[in-house]
């Protein structure tokens, strides 16, 4: 019987990729490296639980679902999340940053100190500057006032972050944009009085990410299956997402989708498919894909007029 592994997510540790296993197994990523699992043909794919917690009842969950939890856990791990702005009380200090993950996209945003720039790679920020330090409500209604006066999003969107990865200004241009909105950001009036203001200093992950050189991606992986395969070569990687060279060009696994499933090797997967038929008739076992891909368009092809 093929030995079956579950993955709670991807981990940036000392600027690099790490896939993370129960039981506290790593595996560390470095371009080049294969990336291959099969899906277990079993019980579908189950919540993760919350807060370091199983879930009670093992829900069932969404294949598309990049939380991986039921409604009840999603809750209880939003209850306890300052992304979510529930916690009032947290006495650490908290850094104010802005992130840049493509031309005309950059956010707002704040972290913990403690966890110093790993929010950033987490995000898939290509480039960041810090702008303020102090207690977590100074730097929210700090967040808040660069929200509302000028216009910063807390939020960029995985689909419009990975569209842009290929196609990067060089390095002096990602770091204009960050170094404009800074300067407009300090001169702002409101700023809480705890809040320390920081110097701008760009922070450029290009390089930890692999972009330099980067293929546009031809697919974005939308779910995992039971009995499905997943093989391709290392790239890239930025936030949670891998990107892998396949039989079909480069393709986007946004690696949350693999929390909830039992995983297996590739060749485990392949070999049950073909002893209990559960592929079309024709369909190629060696296939390094056999889980819906997303196509996605040339961006530099034009579909229009305009």
């Amino acid at each position: 019987m093929a030995h079956v592994w579950r993955c709670t997510g991807l981990r940036w540790a000392g600027g690099s990729p790490v896939l993370v296993w129960d039981g506290g197994r790593n595996s560390a990523l470095t371009w080049g490296k294969q990336v291959a699992f099969g899906v277990v043909d079993g019980g579908g794919r189950r919540c993760v639980g919350a807060r370091g917690n199983a879930c009670p009842v093992r829900a069932r969950v969404a294949g598309r679902s990049v939380g991986a939890r039921c409604e009840e856990c999603g809750r209880l791990e939003r209850a306890h999340s300052v992304a979510a702005d529930t916690i009032a009380d947290d006495l650490r200090p908290y850094s104010v940053y802005l992130a840049w993950f493509g031309p005309g996209m950059v956010k707002v945003g704040i972290t913990a100190v403690e966890r110093g720039p790993t929010r950033l790679l987490e995000q898939g920020a290509v480039v960041f500057s810090w702008l303020g330090r102090g207690p977590l409500m100074a730097a929210r209604r700090s967040e808040e006032l660069l929200r509302t006066v000028l216009g910063v999003p807390d939020r960029i969107p995985y689909d419009a972050k990975r569209a842009v990865r290929s196609a990067l200004p060089d390095a002096a241009v990602r770091a204009a944009e960050v170094r404009e909105l800074h300067a407009r950001a300090v001169r702002l009036g409101g700023w809480p009085e705890s809040l320390e203001r920081m110097p701008f200093e760009p922070v450029d992950h290009a390089g930890a990410f692999g972009l330099d050189g980067l293929p546009p991606a031809r697919g974005v992986v939308g779910e995992l299956v039971a009995g499905g395969v997943v093989r391709g070569a290392l790239v890239a990687a930025a936030g949670p997402d891998l990107h892998l060279a396949t039989d079909r060009g480069i393709v986007v696994l946004d690696t949350r989708l693999m929390a909830g499933w039992e995983l297996t090797t590739a060749a485990a997967t392949a070999a049950a498919s073909a002893a209990t038929a559960a592929v079309d008739a024709g369909a190629r076992l060696d296939a390094d894909l056999t889980v819906p891909v997303r196509e996605l368009k040339d961006p530099a092809v034009q579909d229009g007029l305009f």
